[in-house]
């Protein structure tokens, strides 16, 4: 992971050395900075990114000067270093973790793995089994084959039908203090589903800790902002499924996140026909219900895992597990193109592309005990 040296911060190049200096003094410059700040308005943002978790991080700073704007892009970068090295799939500590938990003795993990465990048996429970994390050993045929992007390959069936048959579940790890213990050799962790926004919520809150009010941190579809953008809101556009055009632009303020799961960031052309590895654990196939599915709420982890929970569902079943998953921003395109859109973000939601077929519908909220549809 590496930031990249041609990145611009008020208009000055920020060489790699500047950028991993020691930030002991952080905390008091940028808490003095922030109380400085009169004409918001006039603020510049401060832009910088990076490599991690296989995309580009981009970090956006207002009201603080170029040093302290260094420094902190600089604290994010190593948040984010530090927890790609305990998460990546393909790094030694998850494969120690995976090796551990196979051989069903207790062990102690690093505690970020600690963390998104707990997460994970949450999550699953949540999203009936849609998002799982201990699904590694049906992601890896899915990643091995398409390495390249010229003639990927979905993995054959019998690669597949195993994991599938297994059903491994994130129950099977038992967590007892500091430690966990495996009980189903066919589970193997695969924290690909929640790392980058996992990531990006604990760097929010490492700026909102340091004094930063003002700041959006982006990576890949997933993204939080705080505050604002020099008085404005933060314009976020979102793509259409393709990736080829901006289908609608959402303005946020305060603290909201937004994550977008499209079938173009997961695709891969297979004998001139396009597919995607965004895969239904039931089937251990690509998902078929839906185009793309963004969701806006308060955290980043929450957007992006319910995304991929309603993604999985499709367009016949979304609205039922949002309203399980507590989400009530959500925009659908299903494999039609068709939008399916809730109230709530209809309302805030600046759409460029009106040509497209809508349809504005609530989650399936449960019925308040007492009552029901029946005529009075």
């Amino acid at each position: 992971m590496r930031f990249n040296p041609g990145a611009i911060i008020m208009g000055f190049r920020l060489s790699p050395s500047s950028l991993v200096r020691p930030a002991r003094a952080l905390p008091l410059l940028l808490v003095l900075s922030v109380a400085l700040v009169a004409c918001r308005d006039k603020t510049p943002v401060m832009l910088s990114h990076f490599t991690a978790f296989e995309t580009q991080v981009d970090v956006s700073l207002v009201a603080l000067t170029r040093d302290q704007a260094e420094r902190a892009a600089a604290l994010v970068a190593q948040d984010f270093a530090y927890l790609e090295r305990d998460w990546a799939s393909d790094g030694e500590a998850m494969d120690r973790v995976n090796r551990l938990l196979a051989q069903g003795e207790p062990f102690v993990p690093p505690p970020s793995v600690l963390r998104l465990v707990r997460l994970g048996q949450r999550l699953e429970i949540e999203s009936e089994g849609l998002v799982s994390l201990g699904l590694g050993r049906l992601m890896r045929p899915w990643e091995g084959d398409t390495a390249t992007t010229a003639s990927r390959h979905p993995p054959g069936r019998e690669r597949i039908s195993a994991p599938v048959a297994s059903a491994p579940s994130m129950a099977a790890i038992e967590i007892e203090g500091l430690t966990l213990c495996g009980r189903d050799p066919a589970l193997s962790l695969d924290l690909s589903p929640v790392a980058r926004s996992q990531a990006i919520d604990l760097a929010i809150q490492h700026l909102k800790d340091l004094g930063v009010r003002n700041a959006l941190i982006q990576a890949g579809g997933e993204l939080r902002a705080i505050g604002e953008r020099s008085g404005q809101p933060w314009r976020v556009p979102v793509l259409h499924p393709s990736g080829s055009a901006v289908l609608a632009i959402v303005s946020l303020r305060g603290d909201e996140a937004l994550a977008t799961l499209a079938e173009q960031g997961h695709a891969f052309t297979d004998q001139g026909r396009s597919d995607h590895a965004i895969l239904d654990p039931r089937t251990g196939l690509p998902a078929t219900g839906a185009r793309s599915v963004t969701v806006l709420s308060t955290e980043a982890t929450h957007a992006a895992t319910a995304a991929r929970a309603l993604f999985i569902a499709g367009a016949k079943d979304w609205r039922r597990l949002a309203a399980r998953l507590g989400v009530r921003q959500v925009l659908l395109v299903d494999a039609e193109g068709r939008l399916h859109l809730t109230p709530s973000l209809a309302e805030r939601l600046e759409r460029l592309d009106v040509e497209a077929p809508i349809e504005i519908v609530e989650p399936e909220w449960p019925t308040p005990a007492g009552l029901d549809d029946r005529p009075s």
